[in-house]
């Protein structure tokens, strides 16, 4: 059975997300934004929280903890444990929770962060993954290198293309705009830019997405298609190097 799926928008930009087991009612948190918008879902649905899962240490990712903590084991990244809040789970890629009674699998995708996880629920078909591999972009290379998150992206696209990509926050329609600059020319692109324009004009949210929509129109994951080196003048370029030149490029839009 699948696990149901609530996205909650958080502060300014921000999504939380809740996994809900309905047979036994174990309700999994990825990421806490913000506290009183969780709480409010929670409250709305009967819902209490099981587990609190974290992807990564920044503040717009864990500052909502603490008031929702009670009674939740929290899991995060050992490797990320000194500036995590306090873990009563720490994993590390290759790890296997068991989370709403799911098998869950940790990713490392370090880049946007070095420590950075993703949290793969294959059963359900969901992918957290915070600021790594984000609607229509990927996350800024703050900690770690290019290398690093090209091949934190080369993981990731690796899964499902029926995954679902749940990221961390509302982009989609700079993305989209910077990724035009990129593939002008590319239709299933030209196309998702039209609906993402659509749904914020009304205030939807574009997130989440699917890997598939990703693999056809997000150029961070497409540094290796030969159509995309030749439209940026990179078609001798590694794609590691194409992919930290787009990056650069996303910097200074």
């Amino acid at each position: 059975m699948t696990l149901d799926l609530v996205t909650i928008p958080c502060r300014s930009d921000n999504y939380a997300f809740l996994v809900h087991d309905a047979g036994t009612g174990a309700t999994a948190l990825i990421d806490a934004p913000e506290a009183e918008p969780i709480q409010a879902e929670l409250q709305s649905r009967g819902w209490t929280l099981s587990e609190i899962l974290l992807t990564h240490h920044h503040t717009d990712h864990v500052e909502g903890l603490e008031p929702l903590r009670p009674g939740a084991r929290v899991i995060g990244a050992g490797a990320d444990a000194h500036r995590l809040p306090p873990l009563d789970i720490a994993v590390a890629e290759g790890d296997t929770l068991t989370v709403c009674g799911e098998h869950v699998a940790v990713l490392d995708v370090s880049g946007h962060t070095v420590g950075h996880i993703a949290f793969h629920f294959p059963s359900s078909g969901y992918a957290f993954t915070a600021d790594s591999l984000m609607a229509l972009g990927c996350g800024r290379v703050f900690e770690g290198t290019p290398e690093q998150m090209w091949g934190s992206l080369r993981k990731l696209r690796a899964l499902p293309p029926e995954t679902v990509i749940c990221s961390g926050h509302e982009y989609t329609a700079n993305n989209a705009r910077f990724a035009l600059t990129i593939e002008p020319d590319n239709p299933q692109l030209i196309s998702r830019a039209r609906a993402v324009d659509e749904a914020r004009s009304r205030n939807q949210p574009t997130v989440p997405s699917t890997l598939k929509e990703e693999l056809e129109t997000n150029p961070f994951l497409r540094a290796d298609e030969p159509g995309l080196k030749s439209a940026i003048g990179m078609s001798d370029a590694s794609d590691v190097e194409v992919f930290a030149e787009v990056r650069a490029r996303k910097d200074r839009f």
